[in-house]
């Protein structure tokens, strides 16, 4: 594969704190979309059209709870196909890529990493060296694991064995922060995350999960039957 550069846009959605990530080559000018949300799919419209993008694929990292996907109306109006792992066994995807599964778009290669724990369906997505890691592994922290078939000890292989084995040097884009950090890399997750770090054992890390007290996703109830048909209501 050639190096080619990379377009590349953060963008967040505040009320759920959701980023979503923008792809793209800017040789075949074809792009791929991580984490829409419904909230902001005229923004996402607005910035293709500004930057010629012809959507290719649109990938989610999981079945979100806390918002809804714009991918049926992502592909209704660019004809993109949706992604998604393929536990999530979500039927209005057009592709469920199992783990090390690649995708391409003109020169770059999108690769899925099935990353359970928080959900079983959640992946991962590595492209070059930017790691696209979902409610798996946040800056400093990573998703809950207390609903949606969450599973402490999956999530904490899932990171050990699936992302910390990635270079230090690895982008970390997660799919929320509530801190306002943009971005982290696997080496600063491995040396100061509190929960994953190095320096924590598995039985360290059950306890801080069994012990968060978490209230529920307001928007629970409306967004995974929704997201389980790719944002229709």
């Amino acid at each position: 594969m050639h190096q080619s550069k990379i377009l590349f846009r953060q963008l967040f959605e505040k009320s759920s704190s959701t980023y979503t990530y923008l792809l793209a080559d800017p040789e075949s000018q074809e792009g791929i979309l991580i984490d829409p949300v419904k909230e902001t799919i005229e923004r996402d419209l607005k910035l293709l059209k500004e930057l010629n993008i012809a959507l290719k694929y649109i990938l989610d990292t999981h079945v979100h709870a806390d918002h809804i996907t714009s991918s049926s109306e992502l592909k209704e109006k660019t004809g993109a196909q949706i992604v998604l792992g393929k536990a999530t066994n979500v039927e209005c995807a057009d592709i469920l890529l199992a783990d090390q599964e690649e995708l391409k778009f003109g020169g770059l290669t999108i690769k899925a990493i099935a990353t359970p724990g928080h959900t079983n369906g959640c992946t991962s997505y590595l492209c070059e060296s930017y790691l696209f890691s979902g409610d798996t592994l946040l800056i400093r922290g990573n998703g809950r694991t207390d609903f949606q078939e969450g599973s402490s000890e999956t999530l904490f292989h899932s990171v050990r064995e699936k992302l910390f084995t990635l270079p230090d040097s690895t982008i970390v884009f997660p799919g929320h922060n509530y801190d306002g950090h943009l971005m982290s890399t696997i080496g600063e997750e491995k040396a100061h995350n509190p929960r994953l770090g190095l320096n924590k054992s598995f039985e360290e890390f059950k306890e801080i999960m069994e012990n968060l007290n978490l209230a529920e996703p307001k928007k629970i109830d409306i967004a995974v039957p929704a997201n389980l048909k790719c944002g229709r209501n």
